[in-house]
Order: C-alpha cells, then sequence, then structure tokens
C-alpha cells in the first residue's frame, strides 16, 4: 500500500509555539522603551520648567540611556530567536516536496525519488 509523507506536527507546533514567544516579547519589549521614553519626556519637561536640577536631569539620562540599551539589546536577541525558529519551522514545511503519483488501470504508478531539475555543478578543468 502506499503511504503519503506525513509532516511531523510537533516538531512543526513547536517552531510555531516559539515563534509566537519570540514576537510577543519583541512586542513587550518595545512597549517598555516607549513607556521609558514617555517618560524621559516628562523628566525633560520637569527640567525645562525648573522642577528638576541638571544634576538629576543627568542622573535620569544616563539611567534611560542604560535601560534603553538593555531593552534594544533583548530586542535583537529575541529577533533572532524569531528568525530561527521561523526558519525551522519553513524547513519542516519544505521537506514535504510532493511525491508524484498516477492511477492507472493496473494501480498506483510513480513515487519514485524526486529527481533534481538543475544542474550539475561543473569542476574547473585545470591547465
Amino acid at each position: 500500500m502506499v503511504q503519503v509523507r506525513m509532516m511531523n506536527e510537533e516538531l512543526f507546533a513547536k517552531a510555531i509555539k516559539e515563534f509566537n514567544v519570540a514576537g510577543e516579547l519583541v512586542r513587550a519589549r518595545q512597549e517598555e522603551k516607549q513607556g521609558l521614553l514617555d517618560e524621559f519626556d516628562q523628566e525633560c519637561k520637569r527640567f525645562f520648567y525648573g522642577k528638576i536640577s541638571r544634576k538629576a536631569l543627568q542622573s535620569s539620562v544616563d539611567k534611560t540611556n542604560k535601560e534603553l540599551h538593555r531593552l534594544d539589546l533583548e530586542v535583537r536577541e529575541n529577533m533572532t530567536k524569531a528568525r530561527n525558529a521561523g526558519n525551522r519551522a519553513l524547513h519542516v514545511v519544505s521537506v514535504q516536496v510532493p511525491v508524484g503519483y498516477r492511477a492507472t488501470l493496473s494501480g498506483i504508478s510513480g513515487g519514485g525519488e524526486s529527481k533534481s531539475k538543475g544542474r550539475k555543478a561543473r569542476r574547473k578543468k585545470r591547465r
């Protein structure tokens, strides 16, 4: 009996789950970054109106820059994780190249290994 190649659904589901988690973490860090920028904007306004000193603003600048750097690193890491998970899911799906079968009066034919349609790499001749 002929059997069709089945996809490894567990592996695919795991890759998609990792992709979703990484995407949600990117979104969460971006929201955290936006909140930090809004908070710093408020500090700048307080300095402008004379409610805080230059020294207090400078300490806020240092703290904000350190936190922005940390958030950017986390966003980049999670983007890499999402890219890798997406590539794994794509690999699981792309392995599922359909095998050609035909129904004939004598039964099912086909199912042979797929032959590569591209050219073989040629070696350069030494002179």
